[in-house]
């Protein structure tokens, strides 16, 4: 992706344009970050309290029984989003879909198993350890340039 700034002392309201060839995922995904007006916050509940969860503290977000949960080193707190209402206002770059049921923060991944077949191992590094479904193992392998 090639970005430009101009800077023109004339131009009174900033304008963002994006020139492609069509639109694919990281573009609709570039149109709605863009679109927001206030910066997301994620609000996680356990018991009676909610709890403000950076971005960077999640390790991870999967689907459990139903329900929508979060992962930090300070426990288990569930969401009231749909996991992928939840993925669309996680940062793209940080966070990555490993099943249908999962979202890993590639920042607390500690390593990738690539020698089960057909299946990669993902390590924590909270030493959990899950497994990225078939269906995600290409994409995983294109984030990791493999």
């Amino acid at each position: 992706m090639k970005i430009e700034v101009k800077v023109d002392a004339a131009c009174e309201e900033t304008t963002v344009v994006i020139c492609t060839s069509k639109v694919t995922d990281e573009i609709q995904q570039l149109v709605r970050k863009l679109s927001q007006d206030a910066p997301q916050v994620i609000v996680g509940f356990r018991e009676d309290e909610a709890v403000i969860l950076t971005q960077e503290e999640i390790l991870r977000a999967f689907a459990e029984g139903g329900k929508v949960y979060t992962e930090t080193l300070g426990g288990r707190f569930q969401m009231r989003q749909r996991l992928y209402e939840l993925e669309e206002r996680l940062d793209a770059k940080r966070f990555v879909r490993i099943s249908n049921a999962e979202i890993v923060n590639l920042a607390w991944i500690r390593g990738f198993d690539l020698s089960f077949a057909g299946t990669i191992c993902v390590r924590m590094k909270n030493d959990a350890v899950t497994y990225v479904s078939r269906r995600y193992v290409a994409k995983i392998k294109q984030v990791l340039g493999l």
